[in-house]
């Protein structure tokens, strides 16, 4: 657990384990707490490194700062080089994976192995309209964890567990009456309003690994095979039976996969 300076802004990190560096991005709403069912595992042969993106966790807050998604691209630089990481393994799911295309983007010669999970090349219109529905539940708990919450799981998945999502709910509520977290949390929705590289996903020269999940309401699987057909180097796989949250619907899945791509010292090319 450390932090290292940004600008003037602290950021928050966790490292466990040794060996190839594998950095995770977190979703939205994720922190690196959100991970902890995943250290041992991911930590058994590779140097695992957990961070809070701005706004997110244990990092500075940037109270009534507009910004947009290439600062957070810059945190993820700046660790490396806090870190002195010349080549990573990038793991991103939805927002993170976000930032880690434009990492992939803007470095490409950090990135040994890059893996994009349930996200998309550019917010589209059907998106941003999402946004702006989450940010307008903001000032209810209640409103917000029913906008944002259930459709991030697959139907069945949800019915079949209601145990686990009514504690997760009363966790959640506390959190979503936050006001640091929810101001939080609108300027990181809004930072992914201007989020399109898709013109620029050929750049991307680092073996890529891009995942889908069959029920994904919040970003469906058409955008993960546009984002496969154009990397030069990307293999698509798709996850049955899950929804947007992967990692908690299918953790076996989940971690086979990452561990799988990350490990293998072959690409699809050498025999």
């Amino acid at each position: 657990m450390a932090t290292f300076t940004f600008q003037e802004y602290e950021v928050y990190y966790e490292e466990y384990g040794q060996g190839t560096p594998l950095i995770l991005l977190n979703g939205i709403m994720m922190s690196t707490l959100s991970w902890k069912p995943f250290i041992e595992t991911f930590s058994n042969q590779h140097r695992l490194i957990l961070v809070d993106l701005l706004d997110q966790g244990r990092s500075s807050k940037l109270d009534g700062l507009e910004y947009n998604q290439d600062i957070q691209v810059e945190v993820v630089k700046s660790l490396c080089d806090h870190l002195s990481l010349p080549r990573i393994d990038l793991f991103g799911i939805s927002y993170g994976g976000e930032v880690a295309m434009r990492f992939a983007i803007d470095h490409p010669s950090f990135v040994r192995r890059l893996l994009l999970f349930n996200t998309t090349a550019y917010t589209s219109p059907w998106l941003r309209e999402i946004g702006v529905a989450w940010n307008k539940a903001t000032n209810d708990p209640e409103a917000y964890y029913a906008t944002t919450i259930p459709v991030i799981y697959s139907s069945s998945f949800y019915t079949k567990h209601q145990e686990w999502m009514n504690n997760r709910k009363k966790i959640l509520l506390g959190v979503f009456s936050n006001p640091v977290f929810i101001n939080a949390m609108i300027r990181l929705t809004n930072s992914a309003n201007d989020h399109d590289v898709r013109d620029r996903l050929h750049e991307i020269q680092a073996p890529t690994l891009v995942v889908s999940c069959e029920h994904d309401y919040i970003t469906p699987a058409q955008e993960q095979t546009f984002i496969a057909s154009k990397i030069p180097h990307a293999s698509l796989v798709m996850i049955p039976d899950s929804g947007h949250a992967s990692m908690y619907e299918k953790p076996m899945l989940f971690s086979s996969l990452v561990l799988g791509f990350v490990s293998t010292s072959k690409s699809d090319d050498v025999i």
